[in-house]
């Protein structure tokens, strides 16, 4: 059994809106409003996990905590530049782990020559 692709779309709209509870015309409009982008398939929307968890978090704000559409647009970027920043931290953190490693081996390399 191959594990699936978070991105890869697999649901219908119908299925969406039950999962959600909400209208399908609700799902249309975060679309409109840009807050998700799923792929047409056959002229039909189709969402992915990543989908929906996106759209999840869409209702939570607006729900529970009453945030307007256009709070939701700015934390949506926020959160958006956030995952950015910390990718591009991690890779940072790689790189410079690298160098360290480069580093420690070279002086290690220097110390067991001038012990012989």
């Amino acid at each position: 059994m191959r594990k699936r692709d978070k991105d890869e779309p697999v649901y219908l709209i119908s299925i969406v809106s039950k999962l959600l509870d909400v209208h399908p015309q609700t799902l249309r409009l975060y679309e409109r409003e840009g807050f998700i982008r799923p792929k047409r398939a056959n002229r039909q929307r189709v969402y992915s996990e990543s989908d929906i968890e996106k759209l999840n978090l869409v209702l939570q704000l607006t729900r529970e905590l009453g945030v307007n559409r256009a709070g939701v647009d700015i934390i949506l970027r926020m959160r958006h530049r956030m995952e950015v920043l910390q990718q591009e931290m991690e890779e940072m953190m790689a790189c410079l782990e690298d160098e360290v490693r480069k580093d420690f081996r070279e002086k290690l390399r220097r110390a067991l020559r001038e012990d012989d």
